[in-house]
C-alpha cells in the first residue's frame, strides 16, 4: 500500500517510528508537510498537489496535525477524504477533539464521566461558578491550551477571582473545573486505536505540581487499566470518532474521569513507558480498513 503521513517534521519520533513501521510492513510511505499542501476544489474532482505535483495513488493517510495548525490540517483530511483515501483520524473528529467544550459536550452526551466543569461567557459571577463545582481549590483551562499550558490550580476564591478576572480581561475563553483531590497530581494515559487500548501508562507530576504533563517534567510508567478505565477510554475515542486517540483519564472515587482526547498522541511517551510497539499497531490497523 502507499501511506502518507501528514507531518510538518519528518525528524520527529512518532514520524519517524511511523516511517520504519510502514517499511517494515512493506508499504510504500511519504511524509507530507501539510501547511505546504494546496487544496484543489473542483466538481468531481478534488486534488491536492504538494511541491508542484499532485498527490495521487494513496491508499491511506496517517494525519499528524499539531494544534496551532488545526483548521487548515483538518481541510487538508477532509480533501483527502473527499478523494476516497482512508484516514486514520476523520477530519470530523480532528476537529472535534481540538474543540475542548464541544469534545467534552459530546464526552456527556455519551454518558462518559467528566470532572464536573463550568463554561461562561465572561461570566463575572464568579463564586458561584466556584460552588457549581463544589467549591475551592478548582482549575481554569484556556480552551486553546496545550500540552499542560494554559492550566492554573486556584486554591482560595480570592485567587480564582483574580485569575479569571485576568483571562476575562484578556478576552480569552476559558473552563472552570473540579479539582479531583484523590488523583494526586496523576493521570492515566490510554492509547486507543481502532476501538482497542493498545497501551497505558500513568503519568506523575513532578513534586509540587498538579499537571501530569510529559512536557511539564512529569514521569511516566506502564500502568495496567481497570475494565472501568478501559471502558472509558474506548468509549471516549468512538464518541469523538477516532480511529485514534490518547486519553487522558483520572482515577476518582466515582471511577475514572476524561479530562481530554487526543487526536494525534505522541508516540515516544507511551514506547518508552510500556516498551510496546504502538506505531506497528497503527499500520495494523491500516491494513485491516484501508480496503474496505
Amino acid at each position: 500500500m502507499k501511506i502518507g503521513i501528514l507531518s510538518r517534521n519528518a525528524n520527529l519520533y512518532s514520524t519517524r517510528r511511523l516511517v520504519e513501521s510502514c517499511q517494515k510492513h512493506g508499504h510504500q510511505v511519504e511524509v507530507i508537510d501539510h501547511l505546504k499542501c494546496n487544496i484543489i476544489i473542483e466538481e468531481e474532482l478534488p486534488r491536492v498537489y504538494y511541491n508542484g505535483k499532485m498527490l495521487e495513488g494513496f491508499d491511506a493517510i496517517i494525519p499528524r496535525i499539531g494544534a496551532s495548525v488545526t483548521f487548515y490540517g483538518t481541510a487538508v483530511v477532509r480533501q483527502f477524504e473527499m478523494m476516497g483515501v482512508f484516514t486514520t483520524v476523520k477530519s470530523r473528529g480532528l476537529a472535534d477533539s481540538r474543540d475542548k467544550l464541544r469534545s467534552l459536550q459530546l464526552l456527556t452526551k455519551s454518558g462518559i464521566g467528566l470532572p464536573k466543569t463550568v463554561f461562561t461567557n465572561y461570566s463575572k459571577d464568579v463564586e458561584s461558578i466556584i460552588d457549581t463545582v463544589g467549591g475551592v481549590p478548582v482549575v481554569i483551562k484556556l480552551l486553546e491550551g496545550t500540552q499542560g499550558l494554559g492550566v492554573v490550580l486556584a486554591d482560595t476564591k480570592k485567587a480564582a477571582t483574580s485569575v479569571l478576572e485576568a483571562f476575562n480581561g484578556l478576552k480569552a475563553r476559558v473552563i472552570v473545573q473540579e479539582f479531583i483531590k484523590e488523583s494526586g497530581g496523576a493521570d492515566l494515559r490510554a492509547f486507543v486505536v481502532d476501538g482497542k487500548v493498545v497501551g497505558a501508562m500513568k503519568r506523575q507530576g513532578k513534586q509540587g505540581e498538579f499537571r501530569s504533563n510529559l512536557h511539564r517534567g512529569g514521569t511516566s510508567s506502564v500502568v495496567e487499566l481497570s475494565p472501568e478505565e478501559e471502558k472509558a477510554a474506548v468509549s471516549s475515542a468512538k464518541a469523538l470518532n477516532l480511529g485514534i486517540a490518547g486519553v487522558d483519564m483520572l482515577q476518582s472515587s466515582r471511577g475514572p474521569l476524561v479530562l481530554e482526547v487526543n487526536s494525534s498522541p505522541g508516540l515516544e511517551g507511551i514506547e518508552k513507558a510500556t516498551h510496546l510497539d504502538i506505531a506497528d499497531e497503527i499500520i495494523k490497523f491500516i491494513e485491516r480498513s484501508a480496503k474496505k
